[in-house]
């Protein structure tokens, strides 16, 4: 009987790890262009718009004409919402939002599962604690701790001109 219940018991844990291992993957989006092509439709955007039209010159640092209308909260946000924005169609999606973030996240995952174990995710905690461990005895003692403290930045003295007449 007892064996039974945990024959049981194992099989559904099992199963639960399976759901939690097959929901864990991270998952592409058939439509969303990767990051590095959607950077290369922005550049060719941005050049097609340092051209000028017909041929006429560029040069229009020498030419002062109408200020340009001050940027208003709605166009920052619309410019804001297209950066996010990566096939541009009116909709952010989850992957599109996460899109930027996928190189940080393959850097803290070492092995390569898109999973993030804990041990992955405290590498760089874990390599300032020996930084700072000198003696190495796994343990960090007031003085340790004394000499890791980075140093204070020093503020900048002023370096304007001399008021005429000094």
């Amino acid at each position: 009987m007892n064996r039974t219940l945990l024959g049981g018991l194992a099989a559904l844990l099992m199963v639960a790890a399976g759901v939690f291992w097959w929901q864990g993957r991270a998952a592409v989006e058939r439509n969303a262009p990767p990051p590095e092509v959607a950077a290369a439709q922005e550049e060719q955007a941005d050049a097609d718009l340092a051209e000028s039209p017909e041929g006429l010159p560029t040069d229009h640092a020498s030419k002062r004409g109408a200020a340009l209308p001050e940027e208003t909260e709605a166009s920052k946000e619309q410019r804001r919402f297209d950066r996010y924005d990566r096939d541009h169609d009116g909709r952010i999606t989850t992957t599109e939002l996460l899109a930027p973030r996928v190189k940080a996240f393959k850097k803290l995952d070492i092995n390569g599962d898109n999973l993030l174990s804990f041990d992955e995710w405290s590498i760089a905690t874990r390599k300032r604690f020996k930084k700072m461990d000198l003696n190495g005895d796994g343990v960090i003692s007031p003085q340790e701790l004394a000499a890791s403290k980075k140093p204070a930045k020093r503020k900048q003295k002023c370096k304007c001109a001399a008021p005429p007449g000094d």
